[in-house]
């Protein structure tokens, strides 16, 4: 196929491959299960989600706030949180602007396990950018997010149609 997919700038079609690519060892990888393994944590795949979403938000969430950061529904959310909270891992607090709603926050626990898990996978994502120039990295950091969050915009409105 010779055609061009684009403003001509870009082959879209020879990019394809290099996601479809990074897709697979993502997946094949097992890299968040690796990361919970090395990090010393059983906790499985949705439940270190949440957990991230919350160390990362670096104050408390409300489910809804947490569902639609993972692109899923508050059920499963809170089937999570359940579990989270049964671990010790999170726990539900009063929100201060509305009482009768509540936030889920980490536990210390919770939050060292989800440091621990962070530290693990940018230590991993630090050794495959070693050899990069800082700007290089920074250019990385930029394209990315704008490409993530522009397909995330798309394909959302999609949905809506």
């Amino acid at each position: 196929m010779t055609d061009t997919f684009g403003d001509g700038d870009l082959d879209l079609l020879e990019v394809l491959p290099r996601l479809t690519r990074l897709s697979t060892v993502l997946q094949r990888s097992r890299l968040i299960e690796r990361a919970t393994e090395s990090a010393g944590i059983t906790v499985d795949r949705p439940g270190m989600s949440v957990l991230v979403i919350l160390y990362t938000s670096g104050q408390p969430l409300r489910v809804g706030e947490v569902a639609r950061r993972m692109q899923v529904v508050g059920p499963h959310v809170t089937r999570q949180v359940h579990e989270l909270e049964r671990r010790g891992l999170a726990r539900r607090i009063a929100d201060p602007h509305d009482q009768r709603a509540r936030l889920i926050e980490l536990t210390p626990g919770g939050a060292e396990a989800a440091e621990r898990y962070v530290r693990t996978l940018l230590g991993w994502f630090a050794d495959a950018l070693a050899e990069w120039s800082a700007d290089d990295r920074r250019t990385f950091g930029r394209l990315l997010e704008r490409f993530a969050t522009d397909l995330t915009t798309r394909l959302a409105a999609l949905d809506d149609d």
